[in-house]
């Protein structure tokens, strides 16, 4: 006995922490960690930093360039030049074979390059704002379906839970029933039918309690994916299906004004339309000339062994200043066809902001509509429960005292159960429901 209180005591405080290490999480608390933690969401925020360098890149290349060169070479076999002897003292109409310079030589040059004026950098430029621009509106609407994804398998979960405990519940009921109905059976005083009816009954409940129990950890594997975390993870959630859709009761919110601008697809949609107004900026942009200026410095040497790294090697020094121009003359039409698909991509680009703006709308009225809807199948669903129950009680009152058969028994606990089903439902789809409107008007 002794030695058992030792053990305790050394386990319990081990016990203790384990628990405390287990996560957990209320809805808004699973929200937020699946923010910072999702997979998608961390790549949406890497998306922005991508942008942010692309801007830079993009910026970078119109500033000063320099480049550095260095060229060696070996002539194994020099050519030979012939040149008229006469020039030597030599015969006239001979010619004498000369190797000119020495067969090692190693350059080394430096060019600094600047753009001057060139119409597609700045188009580019003003491109790489609008692309961060897409990049910010993108993790926007990550965020929002991240959102979505935790409350629906937040909800998946409270439901598969509670289908759980209920299924249990029935169970326990079923097994009493079955339980009396085969003593008396036994003791001649009822029929074979009405056990029969009742373990068609639990054998289905039990099937649906071995299918809320596999629900129940798969839920749990999704909502962990959802939140970043591993799908086996153990996590507790903090909330209470019932008391959770009481909080998303929210009437008001139907009536809650509504600014389109802050819709991101709306924001996305009107980002695309500036993508294509640049794209048609830098088609014009390539019938503009552009100039560029450089700058180069080098050295040469020579020798007839490798010592171009000695103190005594002698270098000599070049250099030149420079600009380029570069004028479009005619290109077959070719910029011409380019501009004209960049005016067909704008316009088609016009008519789907127009048409994505009619269907934030016609969205808007729906998720508005279905979070109704949503609202009195709950209240319509929790009246059914309670009806349901009464009437399963009466017919268990009645059978019990023989006034009701097991066929009016059954059909009274499988109406019950499927009204459980529909609450447990409806109280999910209030809470989904909610959150897609709160995704459209983006509150």
């Amino acid at each position: 006995m002794r030695q058992t209180l030792i053990t305790l005591l050394f386990i319990l405080p081990w016990l203790a922490s384990a628990q405390d290490s287990i996560p957990s999480f209320s809805l808004g608390q699973a929200i937020t960690y699946a923010l910072e933690h999702n997979y998608t969401a961390q790549n949406a925020e890497r998306d922005i930093l991508d942008a942010q360098k692309q801007k830079w890149e993009t910026i970078a290349s119109g500033l000063p360039q320099i480049n550095g060169g260095v060229s060696y070479q070996n002539q194994l076999k020099q050519p030979v030049a012939q040149i008229p002897a006469e020039f030597f003292g030599g015969e006239p109409g001979t010619f004498q074979e000369v190797v000119f310079g020495q067969p090692q030589s190693m350059t080394a040059t430096a060019t600094l390059t600047q753009q001057i004026f060139d119409g597609s950098y700045i188009v580019g430029v003003q491109a790489t704002k609008t692309f961060l621009d897409y990049s910010q509106n993108n993790k926007e609407k990550t965020e929002l379906d991240v959102r979505k994804s935790v409350v629906e398998a937040y909800g998946n979960v409270l439901l598969a839970q509670e289908s759980v405990l209920i299924s249990e519940k029935n169970k326990a009921t079923l097994e009493e029933n079955l339980y009396e109905t085969k003593r008396i059976y036994e003791n001649g005083l009822g029929d074979e039918e009405s056990v029969d009816q009742l373990q068609i009954t639990l054998s289905s409940v039990e099937n649906q309690l071995k299918n809320a129990r596999r629900m129940e950890k798969i839920t749990r594997q999704m909502l962990n994916l959802v939140l970043g975390l591993p799908i086996d993870a153990p996590t507790v959630l903090t909330e209470n299906l019932d008391d959770l859709t009481q909080k998303q009761i929210d009437l008001g919110l139907i009536e809650s004004e509504f600014n389109i601008e802050k819709n991101v697809d709306f924001k996305m949609a009107a980002n695309l339309n500036e993508q294509r107004f640049l794209e048609l900026k830098l088609a014009k942009s390539r019938a503009l000339p552009t100039l560029n200026a450089f700058v180069n410095y080098g050295g040469n040497s020579f020798s007839d062994r490798f010592n171009f790294f000695s103190s005594g090697q002698q270098w000599f020094g070049s250099s030149i200043l420079g600009v380029d121009l570069n004028i479009p003359i005619f290109s077959s039409l070719q910029r011409s066809a380019s501009t004209q698909r960049a005016k067909i991509a704008l316009e088609k680009a016009k008519t789907q902001f127009t048409e994505t703006q009619s269907r934030i709308r016609l969205q808007l009225e729906t998720a508005k509509s279905d979070y109704i809807l949503a609202i009195e199948q709950y209240g319509t669903s929790k009246d059914n429960l309670d009806l349901a129950e009464r009437i399963e009680k009466k017919n268990q009152i009645k059978y019990s005292e023989g006034l009701a058969t097991s066929f009016e028994l059954r059909q009274a606990q499988t109406q019950l159960y499927t009204s459980q089903q529909e609450y447990l439902q409806s109280m999910v789809d209030v809470i989904n429901k909610k959150t897609a409107l709160e995704n459209i008007i983006n509150q």
